[in-house]
């Protein structure tokens, strides 16, 4: 079953120089995506900024980064044509498939980079940007994210946040609202006018921690049309007291569906897997193994839910939002 996954880290590979074509020690590379069927893998170019560039080792400014990272991006689609090829709507990714070819669709993890002006929301559009996570783990111009704090959970997107939201859903780019304040969620919800999305997030009601989405969020992102993308991560899953427990288990995975489809229907999830973006030990080894959690999907939930799951539900709201 063909699977379309809403977020991954890979890009920050590539740009240490590193190809996706046999590309080793990664939950993606080219030959694992072929062989997990994948038909869209969302590849996020996340942004290190404060104590996370530090850890990564980065040296040059936000901007800097963002675009070594986007020509790293840029020089995979050249080298890996044959088999893979830029999506920017979804008549793309269905022509890719006819073509044999796994469809690459380009996000962005962070806004900080939009910088309080309107123009570079322009600028991520004419670049392919399709998504957007307007926070990363630190406060920039957009607004706030989650918080153990419930003061700094509750705080809300900034006026320039807020007109971001405006021009996303006016460019046809997806407003994703994983890493928001709760607060900054409830603001896309009244802002935008599109369907929006939660690329990689799991259930508060089952692992209580502020990158969950409560029960409330998750019937918002059905309300809107949107999706939520299930997390892989395993201090996701499930309260972690032993820092050395690092299984993600797919009987976990299957628990936090249940509880998103009890709560906000089937229409409403989608499978974002954060692939080499977490140290997660998984049940299925990496990308190319995880037909083994879509029979699982299957098993529970029966052939056409799953479909909806591992797909259909991500590409009809990529059609909703993209307009095409």
């Amino acid at each position: 079953m063909r699977i379309v996954d809403l977020h991954c880290d890979t890009i920050e590979q590539l740009y240490e120089g590193r190809s996706l074509d046999g590309l080793e020690n990664s939950h993606i590379n080219l030959e694992k995506l072929r062989q997990g069927e994948t038909l869209a893998q969302c590849f996020a170019i996340f942004v290190p900024t404060h104590d996370a560039a530090a850890r990564h080792g980065i040296r040059e400014d936000a901007f800097g980064y963002f675009q070594r990272a986007y020509d790293a991006y840029r020089r995979e689609l050249t080298v890996c044509a044959e088999k893979l090829a830029p999506a920017l709507t979804v008549a793309d990714i269905l022509k890719n498939e006819s073509q044999g070819k796994v469809s690459a669709i380009l996000t962005v993890e962070d806004g900080v980079t939009l910088d309080g002006k309107i123009e570079n929301v322009d600028e991520y559009g004419k670049k392919g940007v399709r998504m957007v996570a307007l926070t990363w783990n630190y406060e920039n111009s957009l607004g706030y994210p989650q918080s153990a704090d419930p003061e700094k959970h509750a705080l809300g997107l900034k006026p320039f946040g807020k007109d971001c939201v405006r021009r996303m859903n006016e460019l046809g780019i997806a407003v994703d609202v994983s890493h928001l304040s709760e607060g900054g969620f409830w603001d896309v919800a009244r802002t935008s006018t599109k369907p929006f999305i939660a690329s990689h997030s799991c259930c508060r009601a089952l692992c209580d921690i502020g990158r969950n989405l409560t029960d409330q969020q998750l019937r918002a992102v059905a309300e809107s049309g949107g999706v939520v993308g299930l997390n892989y991560c395993n201090v996701f899953l499930h309260p972690v007291a032993d820092r050395e427990d690092r299984f993600t288990a797919i009987s976990e995975l299957l628990r936090h569906l249940t509880h998103m489809i009890d709560v906000a229907g089937t229409d409403s999830v989608a499978l974002g897997s954060d692939y080499d973006g977490i140290g997660s030990v998984l049940e299925w080894g990496d990308v190319s193994g995880q037909q083994k959690l879509v029979q699982a999907i299957v098993s529970r939930f029966g052939f056409d839910t799953a479909e909806k799951i591992t797909h259909k539900n991500a590409l009809r709201a990529f059609r909703d939002i993209w307009g095409a």
